[in-house]
């Protein structure tokens, strides 16, 4: 299923995609393009933080979808209808020096690039202008990369941004067009060995709770969990954590998107961990919650199983053909009566309740599933039904502030046929498997 590791820096401590996974991502998006089209995929920038310093480089997804280069200043481009067939299918990549082999590590070689990405013809993006000028008389439409996510923050310039208008100035008279729903739809779909690496991610998450659950009790710093959890990662070759890791004692797990991580475990708490390692590109997303000294009082073990069977219901209603506004009203009005049952409220409260202001929303706001793949809250286009090959998470919660109290509880689905396959069966979940571990 893998290729054989190729000498390319920064990937000896995970499994390299096969050229061939990337190849037919690239064919299956040139066969949606319209006739005489031309689409361009640039990388994302490096982003700045103070002084000389910059974040650790994250790529374009969809340009890591499309090549499994994790390299600045690289562009893309895919030409099916250009006269000549060395020019269907361009990589531009940047140019190593001495000095940036001393200072950073060499680039790719075109040798390596074509050997990582399967793509023939690669050149040094210095020449990505004048190629494009040549080329752009051929086309008569042109496809761009942008971010759609519902969710994407849009009010800061990407170097996809900047060259849209760029290319819009420089060439008026093309006729332009949206990439984002094409590859949307195709990313949204994973191949065999895509559900491979989320395999490998999952199991490498597995190893950090089972490691944690070893090291949890009254005393402990939510920083010192989220250090083991970092250790068991990179040690497994994960390059880290798929997102800010969540790391929230007591009351703190109320708050959705906790990250300071900075207090210490109280005896008689739960200990909320939303916390996953990415492999390869490809992200895991697990929430698992522990009572901190190692046993669930009946309460919260009341709670804990309510949630616990919400996953389960969850998982029978995400189906294929199911789309996720309706499912999630359907896990809303199960939501509905476990509340009842806690005795949070009473079902002539809810009834009397505004429709605008159910009384379920202030137990549980969020929403319980969302897309999974090459970024954690994954891509998928505007309105589209659930179908097989998705990956999505299962992730309800109940959070009672008045009881210092959050329960939520994870797991990553590949959406099949038949049934759905929980990549993270393994896991434990079940509150009398933790409380056993937790006491070995």
């Amino acid at each position: 299923m893998f290729s054989p590791n190729l000498p390319i820096p920064g990937t000896m401590r995970t499994k390299i995609p096969s050229a061939g996974l990337f190849t037919a991502h690239r064919q299956n998006l040139c066969a949606l393009l319209a006739p005489r089209a031309i689409a361009i995929i640039h990388s994302n920038d490096m982003q700045v933080t103070n002084a000389d310093a910059f974040q650790p480089f994250k790529q374009s997804s969809d340009l890591f979808y499309l090549t499994g280069v994790a390299q600045e200043e690289t562009v893309l481009v895919l030409f099916p209808d250009a006269r000549e067939p060395e020019d269907r299918e361009i990589l531009f990549v940047r140019e190593s020096n001495d000095h940036l082999a001393v200072w950073e590590g060499a680039k790719l070689s075109k040798e390596q690039a074509t050997g990582r990405t399967g793509i023939t013809r690669i050149e040094w993006v210095a020449d990505f202008n004048s190629i494009l000028s040549r080329l752009m008389p051929q086309a008569d439409l042109v496809y761009l990369s942008t971010n759609e996510h519902p969710r994407g923050d849009l009010s800061y310039g990407t170097r996809s941004l900047r060259f849209a208008r760029e290319c819009q100035s420089i060439f008026p008279l093309h006729t332009y067009r949206r990439l984002s729903p094409l590859i949307y739809g195709l990313r949204s779909i994973k191949s065999e060995e895509e559900i491979e690496f989320t395999r490998i991610a999952c199991d490498i998450t597995e190893a950090g709770f089972r490691r944690v659950l070893g090291f949890v009790k009254p005393g402990v710093g939510e920083w010192e969990v989220e250090a083991e959890f970092i250790h068991e990662f990179i040690k497994r070759g994960s390059r880290g954590f798929a997102y800010a890791p969540i790391i929230a004692g007591g009351r703190n797990a109320c708050v959705l998107h906790y990250i300071p991580n900075d207090q210490p475990l109280k005896d008689g708490d739960l200990l909320l961990l939303d916390v996953a390692a990415e492999y390869g590109g490809w992200n895991s997303d697990m929430t698992r919650t522990i009572p901190v000294s190692g046993k669930f009082t009946p309460r919260q073990k009341e709670v804990y199983n309510a949630v616990l069977r919400m996953v389960r219901y969850a998982d029978s209603i995400l189906r294929p053909g199911v789309f996720i506004a309706d499912f999630q009203k359907q896990v809303i009005a199960q939501m509905d009566k476990e509340l009842i049952g806690l005795g949070l409220y009473t079902a002539e409260e809810a009834a009397a309740a505004p429709k605008d202001k159910p009384l379920v929303k202030k137990y549980y706001m969020h929403g319980t599933s969302h897309h999974l793949g090459l970024d954690v809250h994954d891509v998928s286009p505007a309105n589209q039904a659930v179908a097989p090959g998705m990956i999505f998470t299962i992730e309800p919660g109940i959070y009672i502030p008045e009881e210092c109290m959050g329960v939520r509880l994870e797991n990553d689905y590949l959406i099949g046929e038949t049934e759905n396959i929980d990549l993270m069966a393994s896991i434990p979940i079940e509150a009398d498997e933790i409380e056993a571990l937790m006491a070995s």
